[in-house]
């Protein structure tokens, strides 16, 4: 039994995933597994696999394509480690990414998530940002109402928490990640360790990328998740979260020139603080576009 049990799901990544599973075998901390679930490949993603599989410490399991969260909630059906943590085929870790996130369980034992920061690169490996967004520790749902600032590529997570709460919800099929994120921080404590743990690949084939559809995916969750779960936040904390997503949803559409659409966004921003200086900036910024 492994200590920590790493995911990783892929499809159609030959070209990457081998620098990932280097990245994890390599690790300054070794007692882990590493469970890889191609999402039904038809690239040469099971050859590249076939050269780490000498290593006890690999498993690869195919399934037929369901998506990415379904492969993820297969491989956790299959691991057995204390801790869980997730890497893209096509991202990479920095090699003491796993040692200094367990340092921060073993000192600090009431903690339930470690995530940080990444560095962004392009399909060469190039970094193309070290920016990162304003990240948080503790009771963190009012914040991930506002946005998902958990990185899943960063992130050390207890078992117990998907043993209670279970795994990713397959049912919208864009941003399963910050679902994860948003129901766990209704129960469990976050702490955010400053420092690039990682290297997100920016890939022109990305759901990600499609920030339309982010925006109609999150919207549903936090409603579901309010609707189950929002007796974990105080009313101004859940009024807070809400003003700022609704102010993010109604930038983006005035920047892609939906200015109507963004006025109906801004209402609810309205509507839940009608005096916080961020929505009337919000204001500004949709009735002023930025040249």
């Amino acid at each position: 039994m492994a200590a920590i049990s790493v995911i990783t799901p892929t499809y159609n990544r030959a070209g990457f995933i081998g620098e990932a599973v280097s990245s994890v075998l390599a690790q300054t901390y070794q007692d882990l597994e590493l469970i890889i679930v191609d999402d039904g490949s038809v690239d040469d993603t099971r050859a590249v696999v076939d050269a780490f599989l000498a290593d006890k410490r690999v498993r690869y399991f195919y399934q037929e394509n369901q998506g990415q969260s379904s492969a993820r909630n297969f491989a956790l059906a299959q691991s057995d480690g204390e801790f869980i943590a997730f890497l893209d085929s096509d991202d990479i870790w920095s090699l003491d990414k796993l040692e200094k996130q367990v340092a921060v369980f073993d000192a600090n034992p009431d903690i339930d998530v470690v995530h940080g920061d990444e560095a962004m690169v392009d399909e060469q490996g190039v970094v193309i940002s070290l920016e990162n967004m304003t990240r948080y520790s503790g009771h963190i749902s009012r914040q991930l109402l506002a946005d998902n600032s958990v990185s899943i590529t960063t992130a050390l997570v207890k078992r117990r928490c998907f043993d209670e709460m279970g795994g990713f919800d397959t049912s919208v099929g864009v941003a399963d990640d910050y679902e994860l994120w948003l129901r766990f921080s209704a129960k469990y404590r976050f702490h955010y360790l400053p420092g690039i743990v990682a290297s997100y690949r920016v890939m022109a084939d990305q759901i990600s990328s499609d920030k339309r559809r982010r925006f109609e995916a999150n919207e549903l969750i936090i409603k579901r998740f309010l609707d189950r779960y929002g007796h974990a936040l105080a009313p101004r904390d859940r009024r807070w979260g809400l003003a700022r997503f609704y102010c993010r949803k109604a930038r983006y559409l005035a920047s892609a020139g939906e200015r109507s659409k963004a006025f109906t966004a801004l209402s609810g921003a309205f509507r839940n603080a009608p005096l916080d200086p961020v929505v009337w900036r919000a204001l500004y910024r949709v009735m002023v576009p930025r040249r």
